[in-house]
């Protein structure tokens, strides 16, 4: 609100007056500021999806691990399946990533469109971040459920692919949001 205060302040100014050189200076340092903020927001958008992959890998990897060594105790042999449940929730960081592109994509930076890249940055980062980490629990419980009796690995990856979804949403409507500006 302030930025756009004086954004404005210094349009009037310069239109009545003619561009004083403290007008083109503020002119200057805003326009930076407008282009820092919309890369903050492109970053937020593979930062927080990547904190969310982390997580989601973290948990169901320790949860393969465990699962082989079950198997391993039990002389069963280990499924090397595993790692497609363990390695599911790499993919929101991807997304976060088109994101990042799209949004470092714009040319021009408006005093008005920075709030949009920052906030569908941040919340589209979040809302991938989020889905990361519930595909990495639900990889975890399909590590376990595989592991236990070599059955259902079809299943259990539609149900990854359902939380997956998400994600895959947020990124396509950002895209068609990011498009409108």
């Amino acid at each position: 609100m302030f930025l756009e205060l004086a954004a404005d302040a210094t349009a009037a100014a310069a239109a009545t007056t003619g561009l004083s050189e403290q007008a083109k200076f503020t002119m200057q340092h805003l326009q930076y500021l407008f282009q820092a903020l919309t890369y903050a927001g492109a970053f937020a958008a593979i930062g927080f999806a990547a904190i969310g992959s982390a997580y989601g890998c973290g948990t169901a990897c320790s949860a393969a691990v465990g699962a082989w060594k079950k198997c391993y105790s039990q002389n069963k042999p280990a499924p090397f399946q595993l790692l497609v449940f363990a390695g599911a929730p790499l993919s929101q960081v991807i997304y976060g990533m088109i994101i990042m592109f799209v949004i470092m994509g714009k040319p021009d930076v408006t005093q008005a469109a920075w709030v949009v890249y920052l906030l569908v940055g941040i919340i589209g980062g979040v809302a991938m971040g989020i889905s990361a980490a519930w595909q990495g629990i639900a990889g975890a419980a399909a590590c376990d459920a595989f592991a236990e009796n070599g059955k259902g690995f079809t299943n259990q990856l539609m149900v990854l692919g359902i939380v997956e979804t998400v994600a895959i949403f947020v990124m396509a409507f950002a895209i068609v949001l990011l498009g409108k500006i």
